[in-house]
């Protein structure tokens, strides 16, 4: 930093904010710190009083916050994502599209390691909708060594560090289990709650079967609706250890291979989640996806509706924040669960 005359200035970067004031009409901030002063700005200067500045001096090797920031956003930067205007060295990425926003967590955290910049996003792994903010870049300084935004990039690799899927499975069945509801002895309950979450994603439910608790009566169920080729299948109820609830047994005959059954998350210990050969995937939704606002369903179903195939390493992961507070007030997912 150093004093020089205002009219040498053009070129340099401004040091701090320049308050102007037009007595009735205007007071305010006229140049923010780490503007580059051109040769317009001279007059506007002097008119203020400003007959010194202080000022970054760019030296080569050196890079101002604006351009850095600019080579940082292309660090992060995938299809689908829209850049702001840069402003005090920041820029911001938004969704151009509702989809599945995901995080490379072990690149993002070598890049913030590197001193005087960093990379700021929302959770991985979750639903965000068209124009959500997705992240923000900036350097610290006013002006950062070109080296350091070469270690950036060499940290970060090729690949943006951040990526927005779109929705891929447009169709569902339903296979509702319990004796009772095939009776019609207590209304179905889950069909309304299932219908509404799937629209949220853009996934229509094409089929929905009551074929109560038989074993066999729920593998044909299930086998029904494979024939109808949907892009997911979910069956309700039965999910727990009890003798009589043979959910999971009737979806294992069916050939699925099973990836999980039960999960570090309370509510939605009991979910199985299955895949068939084609890749269709086959979930057991336990009874709390019923009635609680937020499930493990609620953290795994922007994933599935984006076409992702989840692993058991991904449910291992979902302890920390697995565990629903229970809050008076639900609001999810403005909340700690499943971050």
């Amino acid at each position: 930093m150093k004093q020089i005359p205002t009219t040498q200035a053009v070129g340099h970067v401004l040091c701090h904010d320049l308050t102007q004031i037009i007595p009735g009409v205007y007071k305010g901030a006229r140049f923010r710190k780490g503007h580059v002063v051109t040769e317009e700005d001279v007059p506007v200067l002097l008119s203020m009083g400003k007959e010194h500045l202080y000022v970054w001096e760019l030296e080569p090797g050196m890079l101002h916050e604006d351009e850095a920031a600019a080579r940082m956003v292309r660090l992060c930067r995938g299809p689908g994502m829209a850049e702001s205007e840069v402003r005090e060295g920041k820029i911001e990425l938004r969704a151009e599209y509702d989809g599945l926003f995901r995080v490379d967590t072990e690149r993002l955290n070598a890049v913030n390691a590197i001193d005087e910049l960093m990379i700021a996003t929302r959770r991985g792994n979750t639903a965000v909708k068209v124009g959500d903010k997705l992240c923000g870049t900036r350097v610290i300084p006013l002006v950062i060594r070109a080296e350091k935004l070469l270690a950036a990039e060499a940290a970060a690799g090729e690949r943006p560090l951040l990526e927005l899927l779109p929705y891929r499975l447009k169709t569902a069945a339903l296979v509702t289990t319990g004796s009772e509801v095939a009776k019609g002895l207590i209304e179905d309950h889950f069909t309304p709650v299932l219908t509404e979450k799937l629209a949220a994603f853009g996934i229509g439910v094409i089929h929905n079967s009551r074929p109560g608790d038989a074993p066999e009566a729920v593998r044909a169920a299930i086998e029904e609706a494979r024939s109808l080729k949907p892009d997911l299948i979910l069956c309700t109820g039965g999910m727990s250890v009890d003798p009589d609830d043979n959910t999971p047994g009737a979806i294992k005959a069916t050939g699925a291979r099973i990836v999980s059954y039960g999960a570090p998350v309370l509510p939605g210990a009991m979910l199985l989640l299955g895949y068939y050969e084609d890749r269709t995937p086959i979930l057991g939704l336990p009874g709390c996806v019923m009635y609680a606002k937020a499930t493990v369903f609620d953290l795994i179903l922007p994933r599935i509706a984006a076409g992702v195939e989840l692993t058991k390493g991904d449910f291992v992961q979902m302890g920390e924040g697995g565990l629903c507070l229970g809050c008076p007030e639900c609001r999810y997912p403005i909340c700690p669960f499943g971050g």
